[in-house]
């Protein structure tokens, strides 16, 4: 790990579910020395998707880290998943990483969780080349996607490649190699090398004048980002190709533009020119900025930042942890300093300082021992007790500490117990094992039926969970129906007054509480404040009453559920001085808040997901009338090539089994996307039948 760091791209390569992310993994790591057979998802051999669930699901579920080096530069990739339930995976990585593959299918085109993944990585500002894959299947359009990409995501791509052909044998104008626009020249793929041996030749003829429109295109784009490009070009100058390359850099780095570039990684056709792109186009840790953050003492609070460099003080974030037989793995991002092995970096939000015992660079499930990694690099940590996905480990002479991973709320929930009463302290252990790995995974009791509920982003999601739990813990269970994470919200907003004046024990018990709670909107969650003139209540008073009224709105709402979507302002706390001052306070918030809930008038919130069903036109009426049975809101029909795309809006209770549905209506050609999308105001007669 000794490389210069400008020499270093940590990327991600992020799509929808089967648009070929893993399978571009595995070419990339075999033209760059990694691997010496590439796997293939079908086989279920390939070298990131290791875990059994993603050999025989035959879908990526955990990002995998691993290191290759192409042209003198060292380049570490997060293979992410494409799965809407496992999306915590891509929002952890996107958060560390510099640069984004953005793979695109040329026959689907733009799908929902191309959507997602754009705006996660438009939230980190990271910068992105395309890929337009599958240019070999029948029906792939690579001027439709380029378009779409432009439309439905409002990026701004620019072709640096185009294809020649599209399709596969015995179509006649089969996908045979690409076009470099920047060089002017055709690339041929040896499939007998499988892609290794590459040609360059002329244009062929035939292409000649559509190769000439697009490099029009292209040059139109690169001339409005620099002036002096600008004047070169509109004096009939000859733009040099690394005037090129470094003029569309410069705007790629600003996120302006997103190089795009074509092929079909399954037969070998154009991974290289990505390649090239990752170190021509995308950042080293230097080109970022230097990354912010907070000093972890109050007292000093104040915005910290680090450069990305080695004789920075130490700034690293933990963006996932891992179960291992030798103790949980830790994947690092180091952003400044040095971390060592041995080392006792301090942990802000712990304020404790935390060991690390061995540091390993990542070969997806393979590994070599390191002493030392310098800033810009992706590190796996063993010996971290305490730390979880967010956590920042700093000098701790110089702390700091970075910036949070915000992560979904859960929208599904099932009932798990133990087969054997004696396995039931071990599933407890099990499941806060998994909580600590997973972020989107919760497990808590419920104190009125015993029930252990584990909550999470979706079905696929539970029961990958499930089989962990059989498989890697050996803990044997049995699951019950999902069941819908709902919310609670209120109405209206109201101001209250509550008051308790009793005596207990011989002490009287004085104390006063008004409180004002006022609904959000969005995606807010539960908002505690206090909202009193300065010096109006004692501050020790105002300090339990917040502390009280956490606790209170923590343990859900009228209806039974979490609460979300509120503010609640503390306006006044007054008690009488005594030696139960204290209880008399806390007796008053407890009185104060379920009568302030019910004068607002509790509101049941239940999931929207947003559904994207792609089918054929035979079957588009059965599925459009069972959506209307399931009470979701069509909200955009198009069509896709020979395909129909329906866009829709349904609550996630009415969508249980629906995968079995649609295969079922479209004789299991059609397929649909569902990611969650808001919560809303659930009807009445959903509220009857959860309060049943």
């Amino acid at each position: 790990m000794d490389h210069d760091i400008t020499r270093i791209r940590n990327i991600g390569i992020v799509a929808h579910i089967d648009a070929g992310k893993t399978t571009t993994t595995e070419r990339i790591l075999y033209y760059s020395g990694v691997s010496h057979r590439m796997g293939n998802v079908d086989d279920g051999n390939t070298t990131t998707d290791f875990d059994p669930d993603e050999s025989k699901r035959g879908i990526t579920i955990y990002s995998a880290a691993i290191t290759c080096e192409w042209k003198n530069t060292l380049i570490n990739i997060i293979d992410t998943p494409g799965h809407v339930d496992f999306t915590a995976e891509v929002e952890r990585s996107l958060r560390v990483l510099d640069g984004a593959v953005v793979v695109f299918s040329a026959v689907e085109g733009v799908e929902a969780q191309s959507e997602t993944v754009w705006r996660q990585a438009d939230r980190y500002q990271v910068p992105r080349v395309c890929f337009i894959n599958k240019m070999d299947r029948i029906g792939a359009d690579f001027e439709r996607t380029f378009d779409e990409i432009k439309q439905r995501l409002n990026g701004q791509p620019v072709a640096v490649q185009i294809p020649i052909g599209a399709g596969s044998p015995p179509t006649p104008d089969a996908l045979s190699g690409v076009i470099d626009l920047i060089e002017m020249r055709a690339l041929y793929f040896d499939p007998d090398t499988q892609g290794l041996d590459v040609q360059v030749k002329d244009i062929p003829e035939s292409y000649r004048q559509q190769a000439e429109a697009w490099r029009e295109k292209l040059l139109d784009v690169v001339a409005m980002l620099d002036d002096d490009v600008m004047e070169v070009f509109l004096e009939g100058g000859v733009l040099s190709a690394d005037l090129l390359r470094q003029t569309l850099r410069v705007a790629t780095l600003a996120g302006v533009v997103q190089p795009t570039f074509c092929g079909s990684s399954l037969d070998y056709i154009g991974v290289q020119p990505v390649l090239d792109a990752v170190v021509d186009f995308l950042p080293s840790p230097t080109d970022r900025p230097a990354i912010a953050g907070e000093h972890p003492n109050p007292k000093k609070a104040g915005r910290e930042s680090r450069q990305p460099a080695a004789d920075e003080p130490l700034a690293a974030l933990v963006f996932k942890v891992q179960a291992d037989q030798h103790g949980d793995m830790c994947f690092v991002r180091v952003y400044s300093g040095v971390l060592k092995r041995n080392a006792k970096p301090l942990n802000p939000r712990l304020n404790k300082r935390e060991l690390v015992h061995q540091l390993w660079r990542i070969q997806a499930d393979s590994r070599i021992k390191v002493d030392e990694v310098r800033a810009g690099n992706i590190v796996g940590v063993i010996g971290l007790k305490e730390a979880v996905t967010g956590d920042t480990l700093c000098d701790p002479g110089k702390p700091i500490r970075l910036e949070p991973i915000v992560f979904p709320e859960t929208v599904i929930a099932m009932a798990v117990e133990p087969e054997s009463s004696a396995d039931r302290k071990k599933l407890a252990d099990c499941l806060a094992r998994l909580a600590r790995q997973d972020p989107t995974f919760q497990a808590h009791t419920n104190e009125e039926t015993g029930q252990t509920l584990i909550s999470g982003m979706g079905e696929l999601h539970l029961e990958v969970l499930r089989d962990r739990l059989q498989r890697d813990f050996h803990v044997d269970v049995r699951v019950h129906k999902p069941r819908v994470s709902y919310r609670e919200t209120v109405r209206n907003a109201v101001t209250h007054e509550s008051r308790i004046d009793r005596t207990f024990a011989g002490n009287v018990q004085q104390a006063s509480i008004k409180l004002r709670i006022t609904p959000l909107s969005g995606n807010a969650l539960v908002s505690v404040k206090s909202a009193a003139k300065p010096g109006k209540i004692v501050a020790e008073i105002e300090q339990l009453a917040l502390a009280a009224l956490h606790d209170e709105v923590n343990a859900g709402g009228r209806l039974g559920f979490p609460l979300a979507r509120l503010e609640l302002s503390l306006l006044d706390a007054q008690c009488k001085q005594s030696e139960s001052a204290e209880i008399a306070v806390l007796a008053a918030v407890a009185k104060a808040v379920p009568e302030i809930l019910e004068r607002a008038e509790s509101v049941l919130l239940q999931p929207i997901m947003r559904l994207e069903v792609v089918t054929p036109e035979d079957f588009l009426g059965g599925i459009q009338a069972d959506l209307n049975a399931r009470r979701a809101i069509i909200t955009k029909s198009f069509r896709r090539g020979d395909l129909t795309v329906i866009e829709s809006e349904a609550a996630l209770g009415q969508m249980f089994g629906y995968s079995t549905q649609v295969r079922s209506l479209s004789q299991g050609r059609a397929s649909y996307s569902m990611q969650p999308l808001k919560y809303a105001e659930a009807p009445p007669s959903v509220l009857e039948s959860v309060l049943g």
